[in-house]
């Protein structure tokens, strides 16, 4: 079984098109969709904004149905200027920029009383998802636009980034390619229960002064995006 965990309903709903249904659970709030898409058996949610909800989604989501991989799948701000609106960033390890214990000696984004700081991504499922990349560019399959494709560090954080100093401290500390609110959390709880996982976000702002006029206007070209990458990655699978 794969899941697929997105935190907002937009970022879910193109994923689930073509979905053969097979029941709903719902728990802690949170609704679980399964069901077969390519003929493969999915398990997918809607986990919310931010890294607890995403936490409590993540465990939720191994506990009950024992997925072999699990994919975090949405949006997310830029700090690269390679990459503009709706090209896509595959984590290769990501990070908790909010996670502070400096004052005790230890790097910015280190889980205090572990060894994690930067927690890596499968690298088969990286391949895969930019193989799945590269063939729909290929096929000119986004709209007529190429979408750039950067694997690279992602950070996440309980805080929309929306200023240019913040931004630029993002990339000083971590060489981050993309800021976003979920995908650390669900790289802690896949890590401690050893599934295999792996972030894919499409960018929807810049992260800056403009973002918060960018991510309303780009949320859903963004998440289509993210959406047909998912789509040619399970025909494959």
């Amino acid at each position: 079984m794969i899941g697929i965990i997105c935190a907002l309903p937009e970022e879910l709903k193109e994923i689930r098109e073509g979905m053969e249904p097979d029941g709903e659970l719902e728990f802690s709030g949170i609704r679980y969709y399964m069901g077969k898409l390519y003929g493969k058996d999915v398990v997918c949610a809607v986990c919310g904004v931010g890294k607890v909800f995403a936490a409590i989604c993540t465990q939720t989501m191994i506990l009950k149905f024992h997925p072999g991989m699990i994919l975090n799948v949405g949006v997310a701000g830029s700090l690269s200027d390679g990459l503009s609106v709706t090209d896509i960033v595959i984590a290769r390890q990501l990070v908790q920029h909010d996670m502070d214990v400096t004052a005790l000696g230890e790097p910015l984004g280190k889980i205090l009383g572990s060894d994690i700081q930067y927690i890596p991504t499968d690298e088969e499922i990286r391949d895969r998802l930019f193989s799945a990349i590269m063939e729909l560019n290929a096929e000119n399959a986004f709209g007529g636009k190429e979408v750039k494709a950067l694997q690279g560090t992602v950070v996440s954080g309980d805080q929309f980034i929306s200023s240019k100093g913040k931004k630029q401290l993002l990339v000083e500390i971590f060489k981050a390619l993309a800021c976003e609110m979920e995908g650390a959390a669900v790289a802690q709880v896949c890590y401690v229960n050893k599934v295999p996982f792996c972030v894919l976000r499409s960018i929807s702002d810049s992260a800056d002064s403009g973002a918060g006029l960018d991510y309303p206007a780009f949320v859903a070209l963004a998440s289509a995006n993210s959406a047909k990458v998912i789509h040619r990655f399970l025909q494959e699978s």
